[in-house]
């Protein structure tokens, strides 16, 4: 399959979005990706697995990162792409694939050769990365960006990383890390007919959703921007028979917190919480701080004219912070129509984008 990098970022988006692109399933988009860019001069481009990275090599003071991931949740009857009312519908529209069209046609129509070096008007005013990597909407051992990481740690070099996450053309900066914990909880099985001789562990979960729902989150305002923390139940398991009384129940806790925790500091308030109890950690992943004082990161949110507000969830933002590279999301999609069956992205706010990512790295 061959991409027009150069069309309309509207019409660029509805052919992303036409290549099906489940998670563990991006080959063939990797693959059109990889030739498009490669044909476009004054990139180095490489690639491990289903990501691809491309590179200029202009000399220029700083480098500015765009990334993106390729894949999507499963789909729900809800391809191909359509357009209706300026409205582009179809699995992936607004995460990620219209912020991967505005960074993949940026690539193709910047002024990215040496014959441009000399900075007058219209020309590159950073060194330029871009990433499109895979399955980053399945667990966080098979992340392309996290493989990145690991393989390649120059690639990921730059003054500033834009995760292209649909954010509704708002800046967000950082994100809270997240974590989640297993209290469980034992008991005596018995007859239920007989229950007095057992001990239910159903029960004793009354006592943990109790702490739950007096819990008070915390809210912490770092650079401006204002994190607020949960920690809820986010599943129950328990019980062996319609007759049985239950000898074992375990709740699932989920914490979303405040990028100023490590996630060691993060459990050490659950564990406080759920004092007494038996308390497994199962899942975890560090937050970012918002980095906005990072001049490249300043410069970006005064290009936007957007007052940056907190980033609520995970996003690889958290992944650049690891490495020292500041990061923020900014995409044109609406967040809160991800993974829906109904997805879409407004066209104009694709154009937006475009215009001011190009604004913001030229002159």
């Amino acid at each position: 399959m061959d991409l027009d990098l150069t069309a309309p970022v509207g019409e660029l988006t509805r052919r992303l979005v036409d290549v099906p692109s489940v998670s563990g399933e991006e080959a063939a988009l990797a693959d059109a990706v990889e030739k498009a860019l490669a044909a476009v001069d004054g990139l180095r481009v490489a690639r491990d697995g289903d990501a691809v990275v491309a590179r200029t090599f202009l000399g220029r003071p700083s480098r500015i990162l765009l990334a993106g991931h390729l894949d999507t949740v499963p789909l729900a009857d809800n391809l191909p792409a359509r357009v209706v009312g300026g409205r582009l519908y179809g699995c992936g529209t607004s995460d990620m694939k219209a912020g991967v069209a505005i960074a993949l046609r940026l690539a193709a129509t910047l002024p990215l050769t040496d014959a441009s070096a000399p900075a007058g008007v219209g020309a590159l005013r950073h060194d330029v990365t871009w990433i499109c990597y895979d399955n980053e909407e399945v667990t966080a051992d098979r992340n392309g960006l996290r493989r990145l990481a690991a393989r390649h740690r120059d690639w990921l070099d730059a003054d500033l990383a834009i995760l292209m996450e649909p954010t509704s053309g708002e800046v967000e900066a950082g994100c809270q890390g997240t974590l989640r914990a297993v209290v469980t909880l034992p008991g005596t099985r018995a007859h239920s007919a007989r229950s007095w001789l057992g001990d239910n562990a159903v029960h004793k979960a009354a006592e943990v959703l109790r702490r739950l729902g007096e819990y008070r989150a915390r809210t912490v305002t770092l650079d401006g921007c204002t994190y607020r923390e949960g920690l809820s139940a986010v599943r129950i398991d328990g019980g062996v028979a319609g007759n049985v009384i239950p000898d074992l129940c375990r709740v699932t806790v989920n914490f979303r917190f405040a990028p100023d925790r490590t996630v060691e500091n993060a459990f050490a308030h659950v564990r406080e919480v759920f004092d007494g109890y038996d308390l497994e950690l199962t899942d975890r992943a560090g937050g970012a701080p918002p980095g906005l004082a990072a001049p490249a990161a300043a410069a970006f949110v005064a290009a936007t004219g957007r007052v940056p507000v907190a980033k609520y969830g995970w996003t690889d933002v958290a992944r650049f912070a690891e490495l020292g590279i500041p990061a923020l999301n900014y995409g044109p999609g609406d967040p809160n129509l991800a993974h829906t069956r109904d997805e879409y992205v407004e066209l104009a706010a694709i154009d937006e984008g475009e215009r001011l990512l190009r604004r913001y790295l030229t002159s």
